[in-house]
């Protein structure tokens, strides 16, 4: 009785409370999370599009230079210098190249303490070479030779598509993408167990390129396919071209590893990757490709073609003649034997190429679009064929009838041609979209986009259920789509950085049901908390795009003066974002990064665009007086201008001379459509030239024009792939980092 508060009431109150604050701490735990989650999107579609950008580039100047060769007499210095990439049958009979490649005069020195190899392999050899390149031994150049010599040997008796079963084991092994990271190969060994005739594998493509351990992937699979070569099946990948690999650091490898035989060793590996099956079907009923298919793709078509025909991918194969002595010549080869009776033919070069249309018709054309030019200049080159069978033909008594008859059937070959390499562009380079239809790929710039409605068809015209396929990361290992007929597989974890996606293998038993596997193989990201994670991912994302903010300051500028129309030197937010768009086109959440790229901001919260381009600095050498057009081009087109000194270096040396680097910037000058003067080129051949032996080391060059964040503590001094948790929990707690996270939530 009386008018107390009963323990009711008060239990009732405390109650209220509790609610609250479990709403409140509910409400900031899903905004910590829409904002880790936003964070982590936006991390990830840096990273892709900066990926995804280089590979068009690449297909680009590939193009071009393509072009170049096409369209440029024999004799011009600018064709000299890029016609080796080009010429693939120096040697045409197959025991021709095996004399090349011969191993037996590369004597093994006893001081030798890696692996040594004996053929037939053994599997015990497979194992035993698997743990020395676990535990940092290189193969020697003679056991390298040798092995890849065996593996060639064998691809060439491989079918176009490999077909196999799982009535003899109980389950089979799908890779995805490895790129040279060997830590995610030994994993996936060490959870599922070596390649065996109990534990059959297929290895789904891009086992090269961008990690440091490529070859000793290529050197490990190869072992187990030529011990167990029915349980060991490869697929061809995109980047198992030699083309490809001038800009993903393969050629860079292989050459750094073995700098007296490294040559030899890349001309081999040509002829393999050439080799290499394009797909495998699983039962008859899974097909496993490396990037997907198109509304032509036809199974029949790709089962009959001559795959070793296909070098690089990414260019048709050039039509081939046979000479007197048996052996085929390239038609390039033939232009130079018909050179001396060309009295027709106007001489071309950089300053009067043929007049097949202007620089702009090939700046930013696609794969399609250049087949179509491939097209016109094989017509041309028909009428050319007409007119020297006119005029030199050793059989006068031919008729109009015969000649017309080869013409018509080259033709015919032609058009083959054509169709089988879109076939095999398709397959190698093509993504899944969402919407129905088959598009060009002009993200990546070569094969496809094609919808569900593409697959449904060509699942039930091949009378399959599944389509696995790889060529793209995804964040978890794995993904499905096409209401679950595609599966796309990534086996190279933390590709982008530490933490950035999971890797994933699958497994699939008789009932050809998947069973997906998910890892990561660096055993930090056990160490770091998710916030850590996220944080260490954005960082080098964010850092990845300063770059190339700094690479286009001349367009970003331009685009800021603009809409700075009283010329004040600052923008307010929301035109920063606009112009940043508007030059960069990658629909990224600028308002949002602001605080994570621009620190220089007035009272009013305007932006000082010329300051914000000042936190950039150059590491090396002194940039003052090299002409700033220059420069940048140089940061903007850094893998591109590269690639194009890999291609001129053509004894592999890693050093050019300065004449040929004058012709280099003379290509990309080309190739960008600008002006860039002799004396600016000078100049900065001046300042790479340190030692003045008149030739430039292509490395160091390259490294003296790499950009540094002088704001980025965390990643000052640091590469992308180094540090510890408790280094990085130390810089997590230092206040300027925090202070510029608390702005950021």
């Amino acid at each position: 009785m009386g008018c107390g508060v009963t323990k009711s009431d008060q239990f009732h109150k405390h109650s209220r409370k509790a609610i609250k604050a479990a709403v409140l701490i509910q409400r900031w735990y899903r905004q910590y999370v829409a904002r880790t989650e936003m964070r982590r999107r936006y991390t990830w579609h840096i990273f892709q599009s900066i990926e995804y950008s280089g590979e068009q580039a690449q297909i680009k100047l590939y193009n071009f230079l393509g072009y170049l060769m096409d369209n440029f007499t024999p004799s011009s210095n600018e064709r000299n210098l890029i016609s080796h990439i080009f010429r693939e049958n120096e040697i045409c009979r197959d025991t021709e190249w095996e004399r090349y490649f011969c191993y037996k005069n590369i004597d093994v020195p006893e001081i030798y303490s890696g692996p040594h190899l004996t053929f037939p392999l053994t599997v015990e050899q497979a194992v035993w070479l698997v743990e020395a390149f676990r535990n940092k031994k290189q193969l020697h150049s003679r056991y390298v030779l040798q092995l890849l010599l065996e593996t060639w040997k064998l691809l060439r008796l491989l079918p176009n598509i490999n077909r196999v079963s799982t009535c003899h084991s109980k389950e089979i092994t799908i890779c995805g993408d490895l790129h040279g990271q060997l830590e995610d190969l030994l994993l996936i060994f060490y959870k599922n167990g070596m390649p065996s005739l109990e534990k059959p594998y297929v290895f789904n493509g891009d086992f090269v390129d961008r990690g440091k351990d490529s070859i000793e992937i290529l050197l490990i699979l190869f072992s187990f396919l030529l011990v167990y070569p029915s349980d060991v099946y490869l697929n061809r990948g995109n980047h198992e071209d030699h083309i490809v690999n001038l800009r993903y650091g393969f050629t860079k490898e292989v050459l750094s590893k073995y700098k007296m035989h490294g040559k030899r060793i890349l001309k081999l590996l040509q002829k393999i990757f050439s080799r290499l099956p394009l797909a495998t079907v699983i039962d008859q009923k899974v097909l496993v490709l490396h990037g997907g298919i198109s509304d032509t793709t036809d199974l029949s078509v790709l089962a009959r073609v001559d795959r070793h025909n296909y070098i690089s991918a990414l260019r048709p194969p050039k039509k081939r003649h046979p000479s007197s002595t048996g052996t085929s010549v390239d038609s390039d080869m033939e232009e130079d034997i018909w050179a001396p009776n060309r009295v027709f033919q106007r001489r071309a070069s950089l300053t009067y190429p043929k007049p097949l249309g202007t620089r702009n018709s090939f700046q930013n054309r696609s794969l399609q679009d250049f087949s179509d030019r491939i097209r016109a200049n094989m017509d041309d080159s028909l009428e050319s064929r007409r007119r020297r069978q006119s005029m030199f033909n050793s059989t006068p008594n031919t008729s109009e009838n015969e000649m017309a008859a080869s013409i018509s059937f080259d033709s015919v070959n032609t058009d083959n041609t054509r169709d089988e390499w879109k076939q095999i562009l398709d397959l190698l380079w093509s993504d899944p979209m969402t919407q129905d239809g088959c598009i060009p790929n002009e993200v990546r710039g070569g094969g496809c986009y094609w919808g569900p409605d593409v697959t449904e068809e060509f699942l039930s015209r091949h009378n399959l259920q599944l389509i696995i396929r790889s060529h793209e990361c995804k964040q978890d290992g794995y993904e499905f789509c096409h209401n679950r007929k595609v599966l796309t597989l990534f086996s190279a974890s933390n590709y982008y950085d530490v933490g950035s996606n999971r890797g994933a293998y699958v497994k699939l038993g008789p009932d050809l049901v998947p069973y997906l596997i998910q890892y990561q193989a660096s055993s930090m990201t056990r160490e770091l908390t998710v916030r850590q994670s996220v944080g260490r991912t954005e960082r080098s994302a964010l850092k990845v795009l300063r770059e190339q903010l700094f690479a286009h300051k001349s367009d970003l500028i331009c685009a800021f003066k603009k809409l700075d129309s009283e010329n004040t030197g600052h923008v307010s937010l929301n035109d920063w974002a606009f112009a940043v768009e508007s030059v960069m086109h990658l629909d990224l959440p600028w308002r949002m990064m602001r605080s994570q790229l621009v620190t220089c901001k007035t009272s009013d919260g305007m932006i000082d665009y010329h300051d914000w381009f000042n936190q950039l600095a150059i590491k090396r050498p002194n940039t003052d007086h090299i002409d700033q057009s220059l420069l940048e081009t140089l940061y903007r087109h850094r893998s591109t201008l590269e690639t194009i000194f890999r291609i001129v270096d053509t004894d592999n040396s890693g050093f050019i001379t300065i004449e040929d680097f004058r012709q280099t910037w003379k290509l990309l000058s080309v190739y960008l459509k600008m002006e860039i003067t002799d004396e600016a080129i000078s100049d900065l051949a001046i300042t790479i030239d340190s030692n003045k032996d008149g030739s430039i080391d292509i490395d160091e060059f390259m490294e003296a024009f790499r950009l540094t964040d002088k704001k980025s503590r965390l990643e000052r001094g640091r590469s992308m792939f180094m540090g510890t948790t408790s280094e990085l929990t130390k810089l997590e707690g230092d206040p300027s980092v925090l202070a510029e996270s608390g702005r950021e939530e």
